[in-house]
């Protein structure tokens, strides 16, 4: 099993962190990950993206040419990466501020309103933790119990409340992909 899977989006989305989620649940639970970051020219505002790759067997290269997964958070990022999803793969897409679709009829396209939901649970920077949601909801890489840790452990130095906060937009991001 080997899935590699593209974050991408603006900077200050949470990106990098989603990523980030992905790789160290994946180490948690034994399995072979990278993580490889590019930043745009600006931290918030500017573009970012993230690769990780996650695998039962030894990785040869952190450089993922034709993805199986892409999330992308805005319109930049789909016309970036949206064209390199490999043919049968998926593509997440934050439809709150992207009005239009790949095009591509080979591939799944999973629309989630990441921001409206996020402001709805009333905190707008969770729409980056929906996506999540929705990507392991949908795709069962990793446990939700593996990536709850991860969200445990970023979030628990600020409180419990918001801990649970974070949960609970994973499990609505989980439950929005399945519904799609």
């Amino acid at each position: 099993m080997q899935h590699e899977i593209i974050f991408a989006g603006f900077g200050g989305q949470g990106i990098l962190l989603i990523g980030q989620m992905v790789a160290y649940s994946g180490m948690d639970v034994g399995l072979n990950v990278t993580w490889l970051p590019s930043y745009g020219p600006e931290m918030r505002g500017g573009t970012a993206s993230c690769t990780v790759v996650v695998s039962d067997t030894p990785i040869g290269s952190p450089v993922v040419s034709s993805p199986e997964i892409a999330v992308v958070m805005n319109r930049p990022s789909l016309d970036k990466f949206g064209p390199m999803v490999r043919k049968g793969g998926l593509l997440f897409i934050n439809s709150s501020l992207v009005d239009v679709r790949s095009g591509r009829s080979d591939i799944e396209e999973i629309l989630i309103p990441c921001n409206d939901m996020a402001a709805k649970l009333g905190n707008p920077r969770a729409a980056n933790i929906i996506m999540l949601g929705a990507l392991i909801g949908r795709t069962k890489i990793l446990s939700d119990s593996a990536i709850k840790g991860r969200i445990k452990y970023a979030f628990e130095k600020k409180g419990e409340d918001l801990v649970k906060f974070n949960y609970k937009a994973f499990d609505e991001g989980a439950k929005a992909a399945l519904a799609r």
